[in-house]
Parts: structure tokens; sequence; C-alpha cells
């Protein structure tokens, strides 16, 4: 019997890591998303307060994120990556 490869779509999705996010930065909020394994809700949007950071980070933990990629046109990245990398995130 032959064996049935998966489909190339499949193989497309295959997570590269299954631990990591990434974050759209915005000027007034910031765009989130983590694997749907690891959350019902796997995107979600948070505002630009050092509150708002740190809720996002706090939600990273228990979805055991690892890696998170950043996507920034200016420095409204930065309060956002000193959070993470504080918290002990490895931030690109």
């Amino acid at each position: 019997m032959p064996r049935t490869s998966p489909s190339r779509l499949a193989r497309d999705l295959t997570p590269v890591h299954s631990h990591a996010a990434a974050v759209d930065i915005g000027a007034t909020m910031h765009v989130a998303a983590v694997s749907p394994r690891c959350d019902p809700e796997p995107v979600r949007t948070f505002g630009t307060f050092t509150g708002d950071l740190q809720r996002l980070a706090d939600w990273f933990e228990p979805c055991r994120v690892a890696t998170v990629a950043l996507e920034a046109t200016g420095v409204s990245w930065i309060p956002l990556y000193e959070v993470l990398t504080q918290r002990g995130f490895a931030v690109s």
C-alpha cells in the first residue's frame, strides 16, 4: 500500500516554531497573535500604555511563547521590546 503524503498546503502551514508569537506595532494599538493551539482567541488587540504592554506579556506567558517577532515602521516598537526582553522573551 503506497504511503499518502501530506498535501502541499498542510506541508506549507507546518509551524517552524510552535512557541512563537507576532506583534504588529501601531501608534495607538498593537495586534498580537499566538498559535491557535495555545489559546482559543489567538489574535488580540492591546493598547500602547505600559499597563497594556504588561498585559500583552502576561498573555504570552501561559501560551509558553519563547520568541516574538515585531513588525513596526517607526520607533513605537521600543517600549514593547523593553517589556518583553525584561520578561525573558527572545524578540526580533
